[in-house]
């Protein structure tokens, strides 16, 4: 290495950014407390599930934590996020307070949709979040249309499109592509591919399972990232968005990730063994990865790290009373936001 490169990184380690991954020492710690708060969250909307406070389907993020946090560091004002049903961590790395998404999951009146949405159907405008859909794909046909509006009033935004690896082999999904590419439409479809569609491995049900590919009759580039990382899911979504805000049209993001949790809280998850679960645990682990790079640079040091991890089950705690003791919805509100009224 030259004199002069050396002494830039050198300068650049002082000042605390990581030469090889350009991520500083705050941006680093914000990942890692936002994804612990969507790891703590979760754990105990699992506790809440099984003590009978949330009812219904409930579909834990355990484990692809990365992927919401990096997309949502790229994310521009305005831009909008749109998802399936496995979204709470979705809405926590978009900001939302967690007692108002703990409280949506127990159906209370203080849920971020009044507790009429429950764990599947959650929906913010003010975050630029446009739900959690239920049927399984619908969300990408939304989310080009939420992309066609923004092309349509040329205002530069994109729509980050999130679906599984179960919904890519859905019809519309294709529709949606087609469209999308002939219209250059500014939308990044991001596949989270955790390996099962419900209890079904991507081996099983796909007969292309590099799903980046899956653009290619419609001309549209993908390429696949590591989900587990958190910068590498900044970088390539940094480059997918940057494609979609200069009007060259759509791209396709496969992040490679790994549910640790079944399918949802009723899925006893028996297609897979202990020991698989275990091994991305132990080598693979998002939260733990960033936690290393804090700890190479000299950024964090045991109490510290173990600060943050206070803190934010702190908020989870509180969240999960706020959730507990808040008043359910009165029944008036199964007649309110049905339809809404367009001026002549």
């Amino acid at each position: 290495m030259a004199r002069g490169q050396a002494g830039a990184t050198g300068r650049r380690k002082a000042n605390g950014v990581d030469p090889k991954s350009g991520a500083g020492k705050d941006e680093l710690l914000r990942y890692y407390r936002d994804m612990l708060l969507i790891r703590r969250f979760e754990e105990r909307a699992g506790q809440l599930y099984g003590m009978g406070l949330i009812g219904g389907f409930c579909h834990l993020y355990i484990g692809q934590e990365a992927i919401a946090v990096g997309v949502q560091s790229v994310k521009q004002p305005g831009d909008q996020i749109i998802t399936g049903y496995r979204e709470h961590g979705h809405m926590l790395a978009a900001g939302m307070d967690p007692k108002e998404v703990m409280a949506e999951l127990t159906g209370r009146a203080s849920g971020v949709s009044k507790g009429k949405g429950g764990s599947m159907h959650m929906f913010s405008t003010e975050s630029d979040f446009y739900g959690g859909h239920g049927i399984v794909g619908a969300q990408v046909s939304l989310g080009t249309g939420l992309a066609l509006a923004d092309k349509y009033r040329d205002n530069g935004k994109v729509s980050f499109t999130y679906f599984g690896d179960g919904a890519a082999n859905q019809g519309q999904v294709y529709e949606s592509f087609n469209m999308a590419e002939i219209w250059r439409l500014p939308v990044v479809y991001i596949i989270e591919n955790n390996q099962y569609a419900m209890g079904t491995s991507i081996e099983r049900s796909s007969s292309e399972t590099h799903l980046y590919k899956r653009g290619a009759s419609f001309r549209i580039p993908g390429e696949e990232v590591d989900g587990m990382d958190v910068l590498a899911v900044r970088a390539a979504t940094a480059k997918a968005a940057e494609h979609a805000r200069s009007g060259n049209g759509p791209y396709i993001l496969e992040m490679k990730t790994y549910r640790y949790r079944g399918h949802s809280m009723s899925d006893p998850a028996k297609y897979r063994t202990r020991e698989e679960v275990d091994q991305i645990r132990k080598t693979r682990d998002p939260i733990d990865h960033v936690e290393e790079l804090l700890e190479k640079q000299g950024w964090a040091d045991e109490p510290t790290l173990k600060a943050i991890d206070a803190e934010v089950k702190k908020i989870v705690a509180e969240a999960a009373e706020f959730a507990r003791t808040s008043p359910e919805p009165d029944p008036s509100e199964l007649y309110t936001d049905v339809y809404t009224e367009v001026p002549a």
